[in-house]
């Protein structure tokens, strides 16, 4: 995995907590609280998080993290037992990666997204990440190091944090500490990787997936890591493929009958969404120039939608415009309500994108990208008590949703309620793991003093709430 000072946060978390060791683990997953308390996981996650967060590789694109969210939850639905809450994130990077984070966070790189043939082998690599989840295979695996692996463990740690700011003193204390060759320990195993294709094959027949899908993905993987051996696909590195994991699920298709999946138009959009991100916008614009003149397209729809994305990247709105006109008659969908508003939001026709908005909502009112551009078009508008009534009804049945909570201190800040803003600002810092940084949010709207009795009260709960989760975490 790319993000190697993830690691040592796991491994000096790993290192302050009681573990309980167990050497003869049976096949199925037990409950992470073997290994970690409810606690004590949602604090190694929330530090995690707060590290993707601040990543420049974070994509912070509601509509790709939307598609990925419902792709996830569709193949989540179909895990037996399954009894967590999933988040999907995205990374925006060209290497074939994927991976499964504690508090079952889950990242995926741009560059598998693209590199999928169809939606069934993105979709088999979800339900393979889901089942390391739901099997618990992170905290097994730790679970399971002798204890004398621990010291070592705290020296790559110590390694991985000095490469972040000098690469040669951070190569150094790994060699110094003979880490690398524990890194590699922490790669998972080859039976908890054939545990995770065994359910990750169930999950995705389950949904209606292709399950043929992931013994021609794993294929193709193996296929380039033979070609490029100095430069294997990332996901490999973490995930050891063998010959003997494709065969086992190559043997699993002989009494599956083949089903010819269609891919989501959804699909062909976000990865069409995710070109126009590249180069410059000049760069994209002749990308789906070309796809359309030479007619070389998957989706003649996805390639128009790139193409209008990429003119309102460049700010040619007019030509936005009218490619999202010919977009909206090729056929409908969320993304497509979505390009027309945002068009019309960027020519400055609030009064058009308010209109395409609500036109929007009213056919998909729980998409979320639509919400987030309808209440900053609002805001825009300096109509900021509509936008307070439609925020609140949306935090209410959304209260993790940290865009929300952003959304809605601006809108508090506008109608200069001060204690709301910090108070709301507080919530998505919060979300995003930063609770340090949450809690001088509500001393702030402590301080500013416009709050009824019940407002001031809830804050002062909330912040001693906070308070107590970091001096607990001071303890470890």
């Amino acid at each position: 995995m790319k993000y190697q000072a993830l690691l040592s946060l796991l491994l000096t978390f790993a290192l302050a907590s009681p573990v309980t060791y167990a050497n003869d683990l049976p096949d199925l997953g037990e409950s992470s609280h073997v290994y970690l308390t409810d606690k004590q996981e949602q604090t190694l996650a929330r530090s995690i998080m707060q590290e993707i967060y601040a990543d420049p590789h974070y994509l912070d694109d509601p509509v790709i993290e939307s598609y990925l969210n419902d792709l996830g939850y569709r193949l989540v639905s179909h895990s037996p037992g399954n009894k967590r809450a999933f988040d999907f994130f995205v990374l925006q990077d060209p290497t074939v990666n994927a991976f499964a984070l504690p508090g079952a966070h889950i990242g995926v790189h741009t560059g598998l997204i693209l590199t999928a043939d169809n939606e069934s082998e993105l979709a088999a690599v979800l339900a393979h990440e889901i089942s390391h989840v739901n099997q618990n295979h992170l905290y097994r695996m730790i679970a399971n190091q002798e204890k004398s692996f621990w010291p070592t463990m705290a020296a790559l740690a110590v390694a991985i944090l000095a490469s972040r700011s000098n690469p040669n003193v951070g190569s150094a204390a790994i060699a110094g500490s003979q880490a690398l060759s524990m890194q590699n320990q922490l790669s998972y195993t080859r039976d908890f990787e054939r545990e995770a294709d065994r359910m990750g094959f169930d999950v995705l027949e389950n949904a209606g997936f292709d399950p043929h899908a992931m013994a021609s993905f794993f294929e193709r993987l193996q296929r380039a890591n033979r070609l490029y051996e100095t430069n294997a696909p990332a996901y490999l590195r973490d995930h050891p493929l063998t010959s003997e994991r494709i065969a086992d699920i190559e043997s699993r298709l002989e009494n599956v009958p083949y089903k010819q999946y269609q891919d989501s138009s959804e699909f062909q959009l976000v990865r069409a969404r995710i070109k126009s991100m590249d180069g410059t916008p000049q760069d994209a614009i002749a990308l789906f120039q070309g796809q359309l003149r030479e007619k070389k397209y998957s989706s003649e729809a996805a390639a128009v939608y790139g193409l209008g994305l990429a003119y309102l990247r460049a700010n040619q709105v007019d030509a936005a415009e009218k490619t999202a006109e010919k977009l909206a008659k090729l056929g409908e969908s969320p993304p497509v309500s979505l390009l027309l508003a945002d068009v019309a939001a960027k020519s400055g026709n609030l009064d058009l994108a308010l209109t395409r908005y609500r036109a929007g909502l009213s056919r998909y009112p729980a998409y979320r990208p639509l919400v987030y551009g309808y209440a900053k078009a609002l805001l825009e508008g300096h109509r900021a008590q509509e936008a307070l009534n439609f925020l609140k009804a949306k935090t209410v049945a959304r209260s993790d949703d940290l865009r929300l909570w952003k959304l809605l201190g601006r809108t508090h800040a506008m109608l200069g309620q001060r204690l709301a803003s910090h108070r709301a600002t507080a919530e998505a810092l919060a979300l995003s793991g930063d609770l340090r940084s949450a809690i001088e949010q509500l001393n702030l709207g402590l301080k500013a003093g416009d709050g009824d009795f019940y407002d001031m009260s809830s804050t002062e709960a909330r912040r001693k709430e906070w308070q107590a989760i970091l001096a607990e975490q001071a303890k470890k």
